[in-house]
C-alpha cells in the first residue's frame, strides 16, 4: 500500500467518510494553483480540511504556514471545528475569514508607520460626542446635510451597499457616478464621507471595506511589507470563493504570487452576492490568472435524491456564463419535486401550517423566500398556530420600517388629535394638503386644542384646504372605535395615503410593490384584532417574538430563511414560497433580460438552484394566483421545472415558462358588459356574483368567499365568462 492509500485508510478519515476518485485528486494536488469546482453537497469542507490535514501529515508542511481563508466568521469557526475532530493531535491551523486578515494586515503596517487608527463599524456608540465615529451616523448626518431630509432605514441600507460595491470592485473615484444608485446625490455623500474620515483630526478612521483596500494598498505599495506576509505562508486555500470580490481576490493574488501554492474551492452556480461585489467572473477567468492551473469538478451530490438532483441539474444548465459541470448523486428517487399553485397569497401559510403541524421533527422542516417581509406573515400566522421556528438572519426593520411608523401615527392622530409633533411626521401623507409653513405655524400655537380646529381657526388657509381639512378631522373621528383593519384600509383610501406613497416612490425611487407589501402584511397582522391598542400591542410581540427567535436554532423549531442566507444549510424538507413573476426574478432581473443584459437573470437562476438544492427528500415550490385582489403571474423558474420534470405536459398547461395564461374565445373583454348582479365564472375561483362595480375594482361574492379584483386584469387577460 502506497503513502496516499496509507493515509486515505486512516482511521480518522476511513470512519468518517468515504473520499470518491475526484475528492482524492484534488487532496493529492498540492503544488500549484488549484479550481476546486464544487456542487452543492459534494462534501467541499470535508475534501479542504483532509487536503490540509494531508499537507501536514504527509508533506510535512508546518501548520503555521498554512492559511484557509473562508467567507464569514461562521464558516472559519466551523473548518477549525471539523479539523479539530479529524485531526486531533495536530497543532491549530490558520482559519480566519479575509476581513480578519485584512484586519491583520493594516494593523501590522499602521504600527509600522505609526498611524493611530479607529474602527468606526461594529460599534456601538455610548455616548453623545462619540455619535460621529459610527459609520452609519456619520452617513446620517451627510445625507441630513446634503439632501435637506433624514435618511430612512432602506435608503442608508442602498447607500452602504453602494459604498461597499465601489470599494469592493476597485472602482476609481472618477468613475462613481456610473454606478447605478436610487439615493439622491449618493456620489456626492460618498465623497464626502471619505473626506471625512481622512480629515477627522490625527485618528484615520476605518470602515470594513476599508480594512480591504488598504490592506490591498499597503500590499501593491510596499514591497517589503509584503514579501513578510508572503514568507509566513507556503500554501493557502480560500473557500466559498465565488463570493469573493475582486479586492478579496487581489489581496490572495498578492500573498500567492511567488509561491503559487493556492487552493481555490467555489461553485460559479452559487454565486449570488453581486449586489455585494462577489463577482463570478473571476472563476471563469482563472486560467487566465493562472494558465498552469490545474481544474477539477466535484460533481456528486451527497445530499439530496435523484428526483431533485436531476432537475436542479437541468435547471441550471440554462445559464450560459458557467463551467460545464454535470451534478449527479448516487441517492435513490424518493418522491417528484411538488408544485403548488394556490387560488390566493392568503392561503400559502395556511397551507404550510397545515402541511407542517403534521409533522414531529421540526428542525428538519425550512421554508425559504427571497425577501425579509415575507418571514412577517409567516411569524404572525405561525405564532397563533403554536409551532414555533427561528429566522436565520433575521431583520427587525420592518417594525421601524417609515410606512409601519406612520400607519401607527395616523392611528395615534385618532385618539389625540391636539398632536403636533405627531402631526408633524406624517402631515404631508395625507390629503389634508398642509404646507410646511402652515405646519410651523401650527407648531407655535400651544393650547392643547385639536390640531385641525387649531388649523380652521388661526392659520391662513386656501378655501379647498378647509373643505378637506374639515372631511379629514372627520375621518380620524370615525376610526376612533373601528377595528384595526377598517382603519388600515381607511387611512390607505379615504385619507389618500396610498396616493402619497406612489407620490414618494417617483420622487425618491422607493420600490412602491415594497412599500404596499409592507400595509399588506399590517393588514393581514390586523385581520383578527379587534383594537388599535391590540394592533400596536401585537406588533411589538412579534418584534420581540423576532428578536428571541435567534436564540431557539438548536431547537425542535421550523427554519425561515432567506435564500440567500439559506446557502451552505441543508434540511429534509423544504418549502421555497412566493415563487411569482416580480419576486424572483425581480421585474429589473426580467427588465435586464429584455435588454440582452444576462447577469442579472443569471444570478436569479442560481439563487433558484441554491434554494432547490438545499433539500435532501422533500420539495415544494409554492406560488399562487391573487394576490392583494391582483392577479399574478406563476414564476417562469417554476415553469422551467415543470417542463424539465413533464415536458409533454407543459405544453398543454395555461401557465408557460413566460407566466402568461390563456384566454377563451367566450372572455369577456369591454367593461360595458358587466353589471352588478351579474353571474360570472372565474378560472380560479369558479362560479359567482358581482356585488361592487367600479373603474378600478370590483367585488364578487363566490363560493369561498367575497374577493375583491383588479377590473383591469381581468378584462385584459380575458378571465371572465358570463354564465
Amino acid at each position: 500500500m502506497n503513502k496516499e492509500a496509507e493515509f486515505f485508510n486512516f482511521s480518522q478519515i476511513k470512519k468518517r467518510v468515504i473520499l470518491n476518485q475526484q475528492q482524492q485528486k484534488a487532496i493529492l494536488h498540492t503544488d500549484g494553483p488549484l479550481l476546486l469546482l464544487a456542487s452543492p453537497g459534494s462534501g467541499k469542507t470535508t475534501t479542504i480540511i483532509i487536503k490540509i490535514g494531508y499537507l501536514i501529515k504527509e508533506k510535512g508542511v508546518n501548520p503555521k504556514r498554512i492559511k484557509a481563508v473562508t467567507f464569514s466568521k461562521a464558516s472559519a469557526m466551523d473548518m477549525k471545528e471539523r479539523f479539530n475532530s479529524f485531526f486531533p493531535m495536530i497543532p491549530q491551523v490558520d482559519f480566519s475569514t479575509i476581513h480578519s486578515l485584512a484586519f491583520e494586515v493594516i494593523r501590522e503596517y499602521f504600527r509600522k508607520t505609526n498611524t493611530s487608527f479607529q474602527l468606526i463599524e461594529g460599534i456601538q456608540p455610548l455616548e453623545r460626542n462619540q455619535l460621529t465615529l459610527n459609520k452609519k451616523i456619520i452617513l446620517k448626518e451627510i445625507y441630513n446635510n446634503l439632501v435637506g431630509e433624514n435618511i430612512t432605514d432602506d435608503q442608508l441600507e442602498e447607500l452602504m451597499s453602494y459604498t461597499s460595491l465601489l470599494k469592493n470592485k476597485l472602482i476609481p473615484e472618477e468613475l462613481w457616478s456610473t454606478v447605478k444608485c436610487q439615493i439622491p446625490m449618493a456620489e456626492k455623500i460618498v465623497q464626502e464621507y471619505e473626506l471625512f474620515k481622512r480629515t477627522r483630526g490625527t485618528v484615520r478612521l476605518v470602515d470594513y471595506d476599508d480594512m480591504l483596500t488598504i490592506a490591498n494598498q499597503v500590499f501593491e505599495e510596499d514591497s517589503e511589507f509584503l514579501r513578510t506576509y508572503q514568507q509566513r505562508y507556503d500554501y493557502v486555500l480560500t473557500d466559498e470563493s465565488q463570493d469573493t470580490s475582486l479586492v478579496q481576490h487581489a489581496i490572495i493574488e498578492k500573498l500567492v504570487c511567488n509561491h503559487r501554492n493556492l487552493c481555490v474551492v467555489a461553485d460559479d452556480d452559487q454565486s449570488i452576492y453581486t449586489w455585494r461585489a462577489a463577482d463570478p467572473k473571476y472563476l471563469l477567468d482563472f486560467k487566465q490568472v493562472y494558465p498552469e492551473a490545474v481544474i477539477l469538478m466535484m460533481e456528486q451530490n451527497y445530499r439530496s435524491s435523484k428526483d431533485i438532483v436531476d432537475v436542479a441539474n437541468q435547471f441550471i444548465q440554462q445559464n450560459k456564463h458557467r463551467y460545464n459541470k454535470q451534478m449527479f448523486t448516487d441517492n435513490p428517487s424518493y418522491q417528484p419535486i411538488q408544485l403548488k399553485r394556490l387560488a390566493d397569497y392568503q392561503n400559502q401559510s395556511k397551507y404550510l401550517i397545515r402541511e407542517i403541524s403534521q409533522l414531529d421533527n421540526y428542525r428538519e422542516v425550512a421554508i425559504l423566500y427571497r425577501n425579509h417581509s415575507s418571514s412577517i406573515s409567516l411569524m404572525n400566522d405561525f405564532d397563533r398556530a403554536g409551532i414555533p421556528f427561528y429566522i436565520k438572519d433575521s431583520n427587525s426593520h420592518f417594525f421601524s420600517h417609515w410606512v409601519v411608523q406612520d400607519i401607527l401615527n395616523f392611528m395615534r392622530i385618532s385618539y389625540n388629535d391636539s398632536r403636533t409633533d405627531i402631526l408633524e411626521k406624517i402631515h404631508t401623507k395625507f390629503n389634508g394638503y398642509i404646507t410646511k409653513q402652515q405646519m410651523k405655524d401650527l407648531k407655535k400655537i400651544n393650547n392643547k386644542q385639536s390640531c385641525f380646529d387649531n388649523l380652521l381657526q388661526y392659520i391662513n388657509l386656501k378655501d379647498y384646504q378647509i373643505k378637506q381639512l374639515q372631511k379629514c378631522k372627520s375621518l380620524f373621528q370615525e376610526m376612533n372605535g373601528m377595528a384595526p383593519l377598517q382603519v388600515i384600509r381607511l387611512i390607505r383610501e379615504s385619507l389618500g395615503y396610498e396616493k402619497a406613497l406612489e407620490k414618494l416612490s417617483e420622487r425618491y425611487g422607493f420600490n412602491l410593490d415594497h412599500l404596499l407589501d409592507i400595509l399588506n402584511t399590517l393588514e393581514e397582522i390586523a385581520t383578527t384584532l379587534d383594537t388599535m391598542e391590540e394592533f400596536a400591542g401585537r406588533l411589538q410581540y412579534l418584534e420581540k417574538k423576532m428578536k428571541e427567535s435567534k436564540f431557539g436554532k438548536h431547537k425542535n423549531v421550523v427554519t425561515f430563511s432567506t435564500l440567500h442566507s439559506s446557502k451552505g444549510l441543508e434540511f429534509t424538507r423544504v418549502y421555497m414560497i412566493d415563487l411569482v413573476e416580480g419576486i424572483i426574478p425581480s421585474k429589473e432581473e426580467t427588465r435586464s433580460k429584455e435588454q440582452g443584459k444576462e447577469e442579472l437573470i443569471e444570478e436569479a437562476v442560481r439563487l433558484f438552484y441554491v434554494g432547490m438544492t438545499r433539500a435532501k427528500l422533500h420539495l415544494e415550490l409554492l406560488s399562487y394566483e391573487i394576490k392583494n385582489g391582483k392577479l399574478v403571474n406563476e414564476s417562469r423558474f417554476v415553469g422551467g421545472v415543470r417542463s424539465i420534470m413533464s415536458p409533454k405536459k407543459e405544453k398543454k398547461m395555461k401557465h408557460g415558462l413566460n407566466g402568461k395564461m390563456d384566454t377563451s374565445s367566450t372572455a369577456i373583454k369591454e367593461e360595458e358588459q358587466l353589471y352588478v348582479g351579474m353571474e360570472i365564472k372565474h378560472p380560479v375561483f369558479g362560479q359567482g356574483e358581482i356585488i361592487l362595480l367600479d373603474r378600478e375594482q370590483f367585488e364578487i361574492r363566490f363560493e369561498a368567499g367575497v374577493k375583491k379584483l383588479s377590473l383591469k386584469t381581468c378584462l385584459e387577460m380575458g378571465l371572465l365568462e358570463a354564465v
